[in-house]
């Protein structure tokens, strides 16, 4: 009885051991990884955005201090000379004031007194704010930063994760059955004429067909799926923020029936962004391991499609 169980578990366990998952048991592994990648990468392109306008935002901060600075170097020489007068002449206070002068004279005097005890009061009022206000800026702005840098390499820690988890994927689907045969390499058809800038985007998409895909790419050797499309725009003369989501929010709504080339389509709850060429067929850097693809609008239900403003 022993030996049976011994042999059965040995058998079980040489059968769990060398049984290969079934293909469309790895299709879907990869798929699911592929996806959750180009979230990671997108979120990743999104956050060197952020980081990016942190940068710009403490450049104009720091040019915005010098007027200030220019300011107090005024008002403290206003208050030098007020004081060094006081100290040579002895302190000119009001009652010195009013015992001197007639009293026309007098009130003249003691309003242009406080006049200059006001403005200099006003200046200095003025640049102590200003700098506590830019010091706090700058110091949240720091903060900030240093979350969004700290935030990037969780982002690139996360992503050469999955990377590693997908070349594991990758090399099990070609030993258990072959190379993809997924269509690469460019494209040889005829590109279609389309006239004004959306032909420009169109034009430059197709000549990508073919390049591989590379996580926060935007050519000119590879891309991702955002890369893509705000590259393809680019050679058309029109700025795209390299993000899906932020394409998304930078693109005019339109419906499918509207749908011409040139325009975006999107997926996933805005994680994967394609551009439209006509026919039903789009061209988007799909991801890990794949090349760029001229393919069906259909690789999933688009949730969303983008007119260039």
């Amino acid at each position: 009885m022993v030996a049976l169980t011994a042999l059965a578990i040995t058998t079980s366990g040489a059968t769990a051991v060398h049984a290969a998952p079934s293909k469309s048991e790895l299709k879907k592994k990869i798929d699911a990884a592929s996806e959750k990648l180009e979230d990671v990468t997108e979120s990743y392109n999104k956050m060197r955005l952020d980081l990016k306008k942190t940068k710009a935002d403490t450049v104009k901060l720091e040019a915005s201090l010098k007027p200030t600075q220019a300011a107090l170097a005024n008002a403290t020489a206003k208050v030098k000379t007020i004081a060094a007068t006081s100290y040579i002449q002895g302190r000119v206070g009001p009652l010195n004031v009013l015992a001197s002068g007639d009293e026309d004279t007098l009130l003249q005097r003691m309003a242009y007194l406080e006049q200059i005890a006001q403005a200099n009061q006003q200046d200095i009022d003025a640049f102590t704010e200003t700098t506590e206000t830019y010091a706090e800026r700058k110091a949240a702005l720091k903060v900030t930063q240093d979350k969004q840098t700290a935030q990037v390499q969780e982002l690139a820690d996360r992503k050469k994760k999955i990377e590693g988890d997908l070349d594991k994927l990758y090399d099990l689907r070609e030993q258990a059955y072959g190379s993809p045969t997924e269509d690469t390499g460019g494209y040889t058809g005829k590109i279609p004429d389309i006239p004004g800038s959306a032909g420009k985007a169109v034009t430059f998409a197709f000549n990508q067909i073919g390049k591989p895909y590379g996580y926060g790419d935007a050519g000119p050797n590879s891309y991702d799926c955002s890369g893509l499309t705000s590259a393809a725009w680019a050679a058309a003369g029109k700025s795209l923020p390299h993000n899906a989501a932020a394409q998304y929010s930078a693109t005019a709504r339109i419906s499918r029936a509207d749908l011409q080339p040139g325009d975006l389509v999107f997926y996933r709850s805005n994680g994967h962004v394609a551009i439209y060429v006509g026919g039903g067929k789009i061209i988007d850097a799909p991801s890990a391991g794949r090349d760029v693809l001229h393919r069906t609008i259909d690789i999933m239900s688009p949730n969303g499609y983008g007119r260039i403003k």
